[in-house]
């Protein structure tokens, strides 16, 4: 049984998006317009045996009000060397929680995402298990949709899950692959590769959470596919992960956090 869940939001100049995205996990009250955010997250009938839910922001330098509205909003803020896998590791060290979910700032949960994760944790063969939920692209457009059923079918046939589905995992599953791999992109492709290793397939989650559009929206759908897809080809032919990164920001990896609409 689900006792305590933690959800883990790696976080910089965000103050756009913190609380909404809190919100959507039921932490804090969500701002006026947050959409799936406004309401709160359905549990267990019986709330006594419904599990604990923890919200960590972890932050990585914010110049914004990142930090204040992720405290108003009630969230644990930690503060973390800037990048994606840093955060989100230093977030679980720091949280005593039996599942571990990660949510991009840009990212809304569902307001059932709590009973969809414990139903099918529930149901998985053995303690250590991981998945994602799929993703639906907001705002949407019909282009838009046939991308988001694309990303998730192939998320089901490659096992790989992406950051934007909202990669949840048991403690003991993120212990047998120790965490995010320390790579400045395509964190959340290496670790569905080693959990896959180590523990199976995920479990798929038909339940969606959406996901911000704006990176299909300013580069263009067609452009942000192919380039998706190239990059993510040479990682896997053994591109480093650091030369991805300067090819695709045209620096190499510094103190600054990749923008919105990063890969992996």
């Amino acid at each position: 049984m689900v006792k305590r869940i933690a959800v883990i939001i790696p976080a910089r100049d965000e103050e756009k998006q913190i609380v909404a995205a809190l919100g959507s996990a039921g932490c804090g009250v969500p701002e006026p317009g947050a959409g799936a955010g406004d309401e709160t997250p359905r549990v267990a009938a019986d709330a006594a045996s419904a599990p604990q839910i923890v919200c960590v922001v972890v932050d990585g330098g914010s110049r914004d009000d990142t930090v204040a509205r992720a405290r108003a909003a009630g969230a644990t803020v930690l503060e973390a060397e800037p990048g994606r896998a840093a955060q989100m590791n230093a977030g679980a060290a720091a949280v005593d929680a039996d599942v571990l979910v990660f949510l991009h700032a840009d990212t809304r949960l569902p307001v059932d995402w709590l009973p969809a994760i414990a139903a099918r944790l529930a149901a998985a063969p053995g303690e250590a298990a991981w998945g994602r939920f799929d993703v639906r692209l907001d705002p949407s457009s019909p282009v838009l949709g046939v991308v988001a059923a694309a990303m998730n079918l192939r998320s089901r046939l490659t096992g790989i899950a992406t950051g934007d589905q909202a990669i949840f995992l048991t403690r003991a599953a993120w212990n047998q692959v120790g965490g995010f791999p320390a790579i400045p992109l395509m964190e959340d492709v290496e670790i569905s590769r080693r959990l896959k290793r180590a523990v199976g397939p995920p479990l798929c989650l038909r339940t969606t959470v959406r996901t911000s559009s704006r990176r299909w929206r300013s580069h263009g759908v067609l452009r942000t596919i192919a380039r998706m897809w190239l990059y993510r080809a040479l990682y896997f032919c053994g591109v480093p992960a650091a030369v991805l990164h300067r090819r695709y920001y045209g620096r190499a990896v510094d103190s600054a956090t990749r923008p919105p609409g990063h890969l992996g």
